[in-house]
């Protein structure tokens, strides 16, 4: 799997979507990021035109396509009205895997969860985390998504065995909860992303019964 983040500063053609899809194999799927129009600019409201021509573009991947994710900016506090109002647009759109990654405390709380879960909208569990429950999983408990920074350095910092040795843990553990699992590393900025995501993959395979 990978997850493309190019498409939160710009639209991609559907033939791109279509090209990388033909790419890879059977097994393979693509998360996308939401463009930053709908979650930085718009901050959700009357982002449904936006969000139609990014649906139409992301439609190119097929069956290859997996979660979409949407990022908020630090400053986009938890309204529930806005936001309930935004996630009716989008199911009413999409049916498919969702997953919301807030930055604000104020989203951490039981009725963001409640109002999550009601759209089957799972919250990512992130590292650096600005609270506890950020580091945790929430929202919708089919998907079961981990966003994964790299800390103490930010994009940089590699995990180390002990910390992968947790993580691999977290996965299986909602593995064996029926959720799907998905684990994104963006400590990319010196090349640890990869180095962590095979060694976290052999961790997982190795635990596997």
């Amino acid at each position: 799997a990978v997850e493309i983040n190019t498409s939160f500063y710009r639209p991609h053609q559907q033939s791109t979507y279509r090209r990388w899809a033909a790419a890879v194999p059977d097994a393979f799927a693509f998360a996308v990021k939401a463009p930053k129009t709908i979650t930085h600019q718009l901050r959700l409201a009357d982002a449904g035109p936006v969000l139609d021509a990014f649906l139409a573009q992301v439609s190119g991947l097929g069956a290859k396509l997996g979660p979409l994710l949407f990022q908020l900016p630090p400053s986009l506090a938890f309204d529930e009205a806005s936001v309930q109002s935004f996630l009716r647009v989008l199911r009413e759109r999409f049916d498919g895997s969702v997953v919301w990654e807030p930055r604000h405390l104020g989203w951490f709380t039981g009725s963001a969860d409640d109002l999550l879960k009601g759209f089957r909208i799972a919250r990512a569990a992130v590292d650096p985390a600005i609270v506890d429950a950020a580091a945790k999983p929430g929202g919708w408990r089919g998907l079961t998504y981990f966003r994964l920074h790299g800390s103490p350095r930010v994009y940089y910092s590699a995990y180390g065995p002990e910390r992968l040795e947790r993580f691999a843990q977290q996965l299986l553990k909602a593995r064996d909860e029926q959720s799907a699992v998905w684990c994104i590393f963006d400590n990319t900025a010196s090349g640890a992303a990869t180095t962590d995501a095979f060694a976290l993959q052999a961790l997982v395979r190795s635990n596997l019964p």
